[in-house]
């Protein structure tokens, strides 16, 4: 029941922070030159004003930004992120179409760099000042400035960050402990060092997860990917108001989900959190 509540309490502590992200977007774009009407006669190579009054009638672009917010929390509560004029559907079937191949793209990211950087990690503390540390931290951190690749970069750091975790792990009493009482060196690894030293490696991804979906949209526009991260980029430059929003609230939504699964790992990993 207690770790029922603990997660009860960080689902809801996450919801004001939604509807703050959500509303100031919205406002912060009422102050951006253009709207999507603008956007759709370009793409038709113009039009009268009578045509433009009708559609930004017909969109709900003619009332105060104030009425318009209130106008898209109420379909949110509702789950209606709304129409896209630009791709000429629901806002949710455009993202869901594209929201895949972000998905796999954060999903192998992560999985690359936090299992490299977990290994090499613990590669590099164990080898302190010999050559495998100091090829692991060196290389592998310039490695990530050449390539500029989503996985490289966390690579990067998830190595640094257990490097010095397990460094620091490893001069605790209770380690010492362990090999006052005779065990394998791999035991007291396995049991009293890495699953502390996975603390901050937890936490790190938690952080870094708005970071990585901001960094799927220059991968995503390099490599031509379907992704959320180039429709957001396209939705900016078609100034397709209900698609951004769409893709930030399902964004916050994922940053959310996350660190919620990082919560509850991190309370599994250390009971005390969840006191």
């Amino acid at each position: 029941m207690r770790f029922f509540l603990f997660a009860i309490r960080r689902l809801a502590a996450s919801v004001p922070t939604l509807l703050i992200v959500l509303a100031g977007l919205f406002m912060l774009l009422q102050f951006a030159p253009g709207d999507t009407v603008d956007a759709l006669m370009a793409q038709m190579g113009g039009g009268d004003s009578a045509m433009m009054d009708q559609l930004r009638k017909y969109y709900g672009l003619d009332a105060t930004a104030t009425v318009q917010l209130v106008r898209y929390l109420t379909r949110l509560v509702q789950l209606d992120l709304g129409f896209s004029a630009i791709y000429g559907k629901p806002v949710i079937d455009v993202i869901l179409e594209r929201l895949p191949a972000t998905l796999l793209l954060m999903a192998s990211s992560l999985s690359f760099a936090f299992a490299g950087g977990l290994v090499l990690g613990v590669l590099a503390a164990r080898r302190v000042n010999q050559w495998p540390d100091r090829v692991a931290v060196d290389i592998v951190w310039h490695l990530a400035l050449p390539t500029a690749t989503l996985g490289l970069i966390f690579l990067a750091t998830y190595l640094r960050i257990m490097r010095a975790s397990m460094l620091e792990v490893m001069t605790l009493d209770f380690v010492r402990t362990a090999r006052a009482k005779g065990l394998a060196k791999a035991a007291v690894l396995r049991r009293h060092v890495l699953r502390n030293a996975l603390l901050p490696m937890v936490t790190l991804v938690g952080l870094q997860a708005g970071t990585m979906l901001g960094g799927s949209v220059v991968v995503e526009s390099v490599f031509a990917l379907p992704g959320l991260g180039r429709l957001a980029y396209e939705a900016v430059v078609q100034r397709d108001l209900n698609t951004l929003l769409g893709i930030v609230f399902v964004s916050a939504l994922l940053v959310i989900c996350v660190n919620f699964l990082v919560d509850i790992l991190y309370a599994r990993l250390d009971p005390r959190i969840a006191n």
